[in-house]
């Protein structure tokens, strides 16, 4: 319980109806969640307007109102609060009802386009191995002690945050790794938090339904930077052309890492093969069990997070050799015909030439590449052109199949990627909409140590189709028609 008082402290009141002499149970902005006792901040969506479930909130509950206009019928038992933005104000209330956590926590937020659920994840790992009590918010799932919970967005709305570091500071947690998307920062899902470091580590075509140009894309991005305090930390990939611009304004400390360029931190990859890659991290050579020069790219942005916070270089170092791949990133098996099979979530045009030139770079070559590939719908429509290119330029056979079609045409998606396949390639296209049929279809046309790509979903344990979610495993229905070796 707090009183209402405190949680308004700093935040801009146009006006109260009601008394402010109140003790608040919990906060809420989803009117079916409120109970007794609780404060209901009435946010304006996409879809929906807060303002219009006021009733239904108070009916289950709730005496605090925070609005953007007061009601003209009043109930005198409810306390109506005046702001001009009630999301904007969401942030102050619900950092000061939860007592300020992220500055009790030291706070890392990962942002880019690709690597974010990997670095956060394996940063979670190596803290955790080297008990350091450490939280993770990720894509994939929410950790800290003995709580493992799935996501739901990469980036949690700003009250679930507050509450998530508020239980991470109640079992002691001295670290929290979180990827930080650009929609989370244009929604304001992070606004207020305090971060002791940022890590940015590239920009590539992504999010343009949303954010309607790459430079929208890129600033927003580049808010995240601008906010760090002083005694924050941003550590950027100075491989990408952009990282130089995320750091123009900001007034933490500057760190950068590279793999083509001269940085702070430094990597060579010696050796890779599909067992794992040999690096030379700044003059230390170690074996991770990771695959590509992407992933090499995060172990460096890892051990560079590592060393930044103060742990002995040498123990780092032991422990990312002994990491394993985040499930759906570059996730491997060798099937009973000796095909190695790949399930990987690359759904930017980057990251799927990422994932394939690294297989290209492994290969002898006289094994073929299928790739299994699809485009989400209502979403970038504009990347599936170079999807259907890169996919049909650098792989033997392409099986062009559903991702998460939502409301669209599975059909026009897949026509949408073969216009961008050339006509020399048009021989290696395969289509078929079943996603699971594709992949059969990827078993019953591979030969013995082929290489299968199935790209796009990695981790995500369902199709969305048609506002349904049904339950699909990328992982799961290829060892089912593969057969995984033990």
């Amino acid at each position: 319980m707090m009183e209402l008082k405190e949680i308004l402290y700093k935040v801009p009141i146009l006006a109260i109806a009601g008394s402010s002499s109140r003790s608040v149970k919990n906060i809420h902005t989803d009117s079916r969640d409120v109970e007794k006792e609780s404060l209901f901040v009435a946010l304006k969506g996409n879809k929906y307007d807060g303002y219009n479930f006021i009733d239904s909130a108070i009916k289950s509950g709730a005496f605090v109102i925070i609005c953007n206009k007061i009601p003209k019928k009043l109930n005198k038992s409810i306390t109506y609060v005046k702001v001009s933005d009630p999301g904007k104000v969401l942030a102050t209330i619900s950092s000061n009802f939860y007592c300020n956590p992220s500055k009790k926590i030291k706070l890392i937020g990962v942002t880019g386009t690709n690597g974010k659920t990997t670095i956060t994840t394996l940063l979670y790992d190596i803290f955790s191995s080297q008990n350091q009590n450490a939280g993770l918010i990720s894509t994939i799932n929410i950790k800290y002690g003995k709580n493992n919970i799935l996501s739901r967005n990469t980036t949690p709305d700003i009250l679930k945050i507050n509450y998530l570091l508020s239980e991470m500071v109640k079992e002691k947690i001295k670290y929290c790794f979180m990827e930080v998307s650009s929609h989370g920062i244009s929604q304001g899902r992070i606004d207020g938090l305090y971060f002791f470091g940022g890590v940015f580590t590239n920009l590539t075509h992504d999010h343009l339904d949303y954010h309607k140009s790459f430079n929208n894309y890129r600033n927003v991005k580049k808010q995240f930077f601008d906010l760090l305090p002083k005694d924050a930390f941003s550590l950027v990939n100075k491989d990408d052309k952009n990282a130089i611009f995320m750091q123009q304004n900001t007034v933490s400390k500057k760190v950068s890492y590279a793999i083509n360029t001269y940085a702070d931190f430094n990597l060579k990859v010696l050796e890779s093969t599909f067992s794992g890659m040999l690096l030379n991290i700044n003059n230390n050579e170690i074996w991770t069990h990771l695959l590509g020069d992407f992933n090499a790219s995060n172990l460096l942005a890892v051990y560079a997070v590592s060393v930044i916070t103060g742990n002995e270089k040498i123990e780092i170092l032991k422990k990312i050799s002994l990491l394993k791949n985040v499930p759906g990133r570059f996730q491997t098996f060798k099937s009973d015909s000796d095909c190695y099979v790949i399930i990987d979530y690359a759904h930017t045009p980057k990251a799927l030439e990422s994932i394939i030139n690294s297989i290209n770079q492994i290969r002898t070559k006289n094994e073929k590449l299928i790739t299994v590939i699809g485009c989400g719908g209502e979403r970038d429509i504009e990347k599936r052109f170079e999807m259907g290119r890169i996919a049909s330029e650098k792989s033997d056979t392409v099986i062009f199949t559903s991702d998460n079609p939502r409301n669209e045409n599975p059909m026009s998606i897949i026509d949408q990627m073969n216009s961008g396949v050339g006509f020399k390639d048009k021989s290696k296209i395969i289509c078929i909409k079943e996603r699971e049929m594709a992949i059969k279809k990827s078993k019953e046309i591979s030969k013995k140590s082929d290489i299968i790509l199935i790209a796009g979903k990695g981790h995500e344990s369902y199709q969305e189709i048609s506002d349904v979610k049904i339950p699909f495993d990328d992982f799961l229905i290829a060892k089912k028609y593969f057969n995984k070796k033990i």
